[in-house]
């Protein structure tokens, strides 16, 4: 793996971002949204008129990911209040409407038509998940609207049309890093455990396969199992890797937030301790409530945000604090902040609400810098190249290891 060395200061993000091609009316966003700011631009800023600019946010509030789609919404509805307190959107207020999916595929489904059909939105930002992007997606394709997907992470997501497209990296990508970091530590066997009710579970597990056994890495998996989302016991899984002779140097897990913890704290008491390595599921509160303190030895990828302390990253954790009381609960409230910025900063370069001009203009992103990396398009692609964000956890406490870019990426 290649670390990324390197950090910029607030300003000369906003500067490299503006020579890059990002808006330079977001990019005076975000320069007056800099901490001490408005002590150094005293400038009033006209306040939004007009009819408001409706984006409409899907996210899981309840059900299995409401742990991490709470957050993720916490962070656009953030965005959206600096936006319009900065001026708002083509001088046009922000609104945005935020639906509960209630963790299920159907509901999903609902809410994405009622966000298109009753309350009108001119663009979607939202979801966490594979599955649940898969069913909201056709939707706004259909309408012709720009999805902008802010955690669902499998490259499948793509496919559903030319106006959906993913501002975090794929799953090949975050599956590479992990087998590469295991192949840097030693092990040479895993055994894998998957949810396999859920396409984002079962396409991280595929690719790390994929990259895993290559012949540079040379890796072995002894054994796989399945698991579905919603089942509380594990035990059956578990013990069958207990009775492993011999036993793999870790366990891969691809698991939900929902069940990580749970997984991990019973892998633990049935005697498990070798490293448990997974993915941007992980990157859950509930990874350590329910863990406990057997939630140590365990590593996952995920995306920048809140972990790498540039200033950047130090200013969104310290808004976030102060709307919301606390620090980020988990890495996805950058990512929905990042989501409603990157949709905003399209608008401003297509100077219109049209969808397809949107949609154009967001294929034609290059250089933005969000809190959870920089985002560029390439042509014909509308997955952005993103480094991964490493993480150990040690009794319950998430730290970075380090932020890299895998060398070798699973064909998508």
């Amino acid at each position: 793996m290649r670390t990324l060395h390197g950090r910029y200061d607030r300003r000369a993000v906003i500067q490299r971002a503006m020579a890059l091609g990002v808006a330079a009316p977001l990019a005076a966003v975000a320069l007056k949204m800099a901490p001490g700011a408005a002590a150094q631009d005293a400038t009033p800023v006209a306040a939004p008129t007009g009819d408001p600019i409706k984006i409409g946010s899907p996210y899981n509030l309840t059900g299995g990911y409401a742990s991490i789609d709470n957050p993720a919404a916490n962070g656009s509805r953030l965005a959206v209040k600096e936006i319009n307190a900065a001026g708002g959107v083509l001088g046009r207020p922000l609104e945005i409407i935020v639906e509960d999916g209630r963790s299920d595929v159907p509901t999903i489904t609902s809410v994405a038509k009622k966000l298109v059909e009753e309350d009108g939105v001119n663009f979607l930002v939202g979801l966490t998940d594979t599955s649940y992007m898969l069913a909201a997606g056709p939707v706004a394709q259909e309408a012709g609207l720009p999805f902008l997907d802010v955690g669902g992470t499998a490259p499948l997501i793509t496919t559903v049309g030319d106006y959906i497209f993913m501002l975090p990296f794929g799953d090949n990508v975050q599956a590479a890093v992990a087998a590469e970091y295991a192949n840097e530590q030693g092990w040479k066997t895993a055994a894998v455990l998957l949810d396999e009710a859920m396409d984002y579970t079962k396409f991280l597990a595929q690719y790390f396969k994929d990259r895993f056994t290559m012949e540079d890495i040379g890796g072995e998996i002894v054994s796989e199992l399945s698991y579905s989302m919603g089942d509380t016991d594990f035990s059956a899984q578990l013990t069958e890797f207990v009775n492993l002779d011999p036993q793999p140097d870790f366990l891969f897990i691809s698991a939900n937030p929902g069940e990580i913890g749970t997984i991990v704290r019973q892998a633990r008491d049935l005697g498990l301790t070798m490293p448990i390595v997974g993915g941007d599921g992980y990157d859950t509160p509930l990874l350590a409530e329910l863990g406990g303190d057997a939630a140590t030895n365990v590593y996952f990828t995920t995306h920048q945000g809140i972990y790498d302390q540039t200033p950047i990253s130090e200013a969104f954790t310290a808004a976030y604090e102060a709307e919301y009381g606390n620090p980020p609960e988990a890495v996805f409230a950058a990512l929905g902040y990042d989501g409603i910025y990157l949709m905003v900063d399209a608008i401003e370069r297509a100077g219109s609400i049209d969808g397809a001009a949107v949609r154009d203009a967001l294929a034609a992103t290059q250089g933005f810098e969000g809190v959870t990396g920089t985002i560029s398009y390439e042509p014909g692609s509308r997955i952005p190249s993103k480094s991964v964000a490493l993480i150990e956890v040690v009794d319950g406490q998430n730290t970075l290891l380090e932020i890299v870019v895998p060398e070798v990426v699973p064909e998508a």
